[in-house]
This record gives C-alpha cells, structure tokens and sequence, in this order.
C-alpha cells in the first residue's frame, strides 16, 4: 500500500524530550518503518518548524518525512497550531491531487485530523484516525489547567463521527470514544508498540548485581550510578505534575530500603532550575527522604535499557495515561512494572502476572505493593519473564504493524467488512 500519515505537530525526527517531544513522535516513526520493512511506501507529512528544512527528507527505506508549509517556520506550541490546520490540509489536497492520492491515509492526534478532514474534502482518500489522548480526558483531570483550545472536544468528536476507522490505543480510550458517540463499528484497538530488539532483559541483574547491591550498596554502578540502598525504583518520563511522580516520593517513607530515580526532563546539568524538580525536591525534604531521591534529567535513548535493567521495579504511577510507552520498555526488559489502574496501564501492565496495578495518587496503596514485591526477588524474576514475553507476543512493532495495517484494509476496502460499510452509509 501507498500510506501517508499525518502527524501536524510530532515529526519522527523530532529529537525526543521537548514539550511537545514525546511517545508520539516514536510511535510515528516506528510505525512507519516497521510498515516500510513489510514492503508498503510511507510518506509522513508534518509541520515545517524551520526555515532551513527541506521539503522531503528520507528517514528510512520506504520511509519519507515532508515537511508541510502551514503557519510560521518556526517551533510553536501545539496547542497554537489548530489555525493553521486549513491550511495544512489544503496543501495536502493540492499535493495528492498533482501526484495521486495514497491509498489510504492515518492522520495522529486531533489537529491532524482536522487537516485531513480539509483535505479530503476535495480529494477522496480512506481516513484512519488515531487520537493519542482525548481532550475529554485531559479536561476531566486538569481542569482549569488544561490548556487546550476550547474547540477540541467538539472537533474530536467530529473527527471520529467523519473518518472511515478510529484506532484506539487501548481499552479505556476504546470506552472513552464510545461516550464520546463514535460508532463501535468504527472503532478498532491496536496497541502502541515497543522496540523489543533495542529493549531487552539483557545481563541478569537481580540475582547477582540486586543481590551484591544488597551487601555492598555502592557496589552497582551503571547510567544512575552506584546504588545506596539494596532496592532501586525507576520513574521515566516528563516531569509535568500529572505523571504522579509526587506519588513514588510520598511512598518512600513506608519503603525504606529504597532508592528513587527519576529521568526525564531537562539535561542534567539544568535540571535544578527545573519548577517540577524544585517542587518535588521541597517535598522530599520535607519527607526526610531527599537523600534517597536522584534525578538524571533526560536520558538518551541508547541508554535507556541499561537504566531500567538497573531497576528492581519501574514505578509509572500517573493521575491518568493515553497509553503510556514506558510500562512497554520496562516490560521489553524483564522489569516488573508497579502503576497506577489508569489508561493505557490497564491494558499494558497484567495484574499479578506482569506487575501490580494500584490506584491512582494513593501513596499508601503504592507502599503496600512495592514493600512485598521488593522483598521477593522470585517474584520480580516472574514477573519479569513473563513481561518480556507479553512485550514480544502482543507489543512488538511487527505485531502494531500488522493490527494497523488490517486496519487500513478495512477502511480501504470496505466492501469486505459489511460493518464498517453500513456504519459508513
């Protein structure tokens, strides 16, 4: 298939760990090439953000990223950019109707389905949309804080309603669609995917360097340094407030034999002047736990797995989560993961199989599951295993690939689905 995606705000070449930086560039970009790799042609088209970037560059084999000329060529933030989707979409049309239009087209997050919405008004493309996070659920959680253009919701759900497939990343966003009116016959559930060839269990280290940690705490060196204390707990992403990192640190009181390390957020040489960092930093000072808690700022990707192979247990604990790539990498590692029940983590993180699940901003709740669980190296060690096969089998990106790409047959070729043919009519 000729297959282009759309992704108005996150470039796959974008560098990872700006505001607007995150899981959705990486999933774009792996996408894309995983669905290269199987043979189809993808051209990923995103925003020019400078004036000095050409209009096609080639990312990988089969693999095009164009930049679209709609608004100033300059960074902006996201949520500045829905003016500028008419625009976008308008020189998609011009674009497919000079060179042909692909056979069928993803757009990711809601302005981009805004401008494909533009764009096939004048030029007949199958549209599936993958929203990333809903206005819906961000409104519900931040409330006043959010941010977001006061069309969004509304235009999400119009998105949904007007496109011919919705692929939802998981289970919460597939019931969230649902209130939000979009046909059950439209929707589809394709996970995000993890790289299990980069992400990977690796040296053992719980039994011998866990177990030498224990004895010797500045004897495990690695990305985080040497450990302090017998047991390490890993938190990875943006150092935003609704990520819960303020959770983990109101749990350590209850955890002692615990050391907490935090990446994400600015390089570390910047990383106390970062507001997130100061404020938790207050509060574990205030909980007599400063010293147990590091923060490495942003960690390059190569590195990635070898911090979280340092890990005992990798701890996500967000107010809520779309989806949420980093239970997936630990995951890909042989790492028990212990999260909040939110979003994507429902489906991610398997209760008593994988790891454990608690609710929400409940330090307590975390205490109590991480005390036993870091107590019980044989348990990690299953839970580990059969995390890194539940990666393999169901969230490698040769699995994503081939649900998106049933996906796309669907919506291109509807005859051979009566559901989705009436749902369209």
């Amino acid at each position: 298939m000729r297959i282009a995606m759309v992704s108005e705000h996150a470039s796959p070449l974008a560098a990872l760990g700006g505001v607007d930086a995150g899981g959705q560039n990486v999933h774009v970009a792996a996408l894309a090439t995983a669905l290269a790799e199987e043979g189809h042609v993808v051209e990923v088209y995103t925003r020019r953000d400078r004036v000095d970037l050409p209009e096609r560059v080639t990312m990988h084999d089969g693999v095009d990223v164009i930049h679209v000329p709609a608004g100033p060529p300059e960074p902006l933030p996201k949520d500045e950019l829905p003016p500028f989707m008419p625009a976008f979409g308008r020189w998609l049309a011009r674009r497919w109707s000079e060179e042909g239009a692909p056979d069928v087209v993803h757009s990711h997050f809601w302005m981009s389905g805004l401008a494909v919405l533009e764009a096939t008004r004048t030029v007949r493309v199958p549209v599936v949309h993958t929203y990333h996070a809903l206005g819906s659920v961000k409104r519900r959680y931040q409330g006043a804080a959010d941010t977001s253009p006061p069309t969004r919701i509304r235009d999400e759900r119009t998105i949904g309603r007007s496109v011919d497939l919705v692929v939802a990343t998981c289970s919460d966003e597939f019931g969230e669609l649902r209130r939000l009116g979009v046909p059950v016959s439209r929707l589809r559930v394709v996970p995000c995917g993890v790289d299990v060839e980069h992400f990977t269990p690796g040296p053992p280290h719980d039994a011998a360097a866990g177990a030498a940690g224990a004895a010797d705490p500045g004897g495990t060196a690695g990305p985080a340094g040497p450990r302090r204390l017998p047991h390490r707990l890993l938190t990875i992403g943006r150092l935003v407030p609704r990520k819960g990192v303020a959770t983990i640190v109101e749990a350590l009181p209850a955890v002692p034999t615990a050391e907490l390390v935090v990446a994400g957020g600015p390089p570390r040489h910047e990383i106390d002047t970062d507001p997130e960092v100061r404020r938790l930093t207050a509060l574990a000072e205030d909980l007599g736990v400063a010293d147990r808690v590091t923060f490495l700022g942003s960690v390059p990707h190569d590195d990635m797995p070898a911090l979280i192979r340092e890990a005992d247990v990798v701890v996500a604990t967000p107010w809520y989560e779309p989806f949420g790539i980093v239970p997936l990498e630990a995951a890909a590692c042989g790492r028990p993961v212990v999260g909040a029940a939110v979003g994507g983590l429902l489906d991610s993180v398997a209760d008593g199989v994988t790891g454990v699940l608690v609710p929400p901003q409940n330090p307590t709740a975390l205490a109590d599951a991480l005390v036993p669980l870091l107590q019980d190296r044989e348990r990690r060690s299953r839970f580990g295993t059969a995390a890194r096969r539940r990666a393999v089998d169901l969230f490698s990106w040769t699995t994503v690939a081939a649900g998106t790409l049933a996906a796309y047959e669907a919506a291109a070729y509807p005859a051979m689905y009566p559901a989705l043919k009436e749902a369209s009519a």
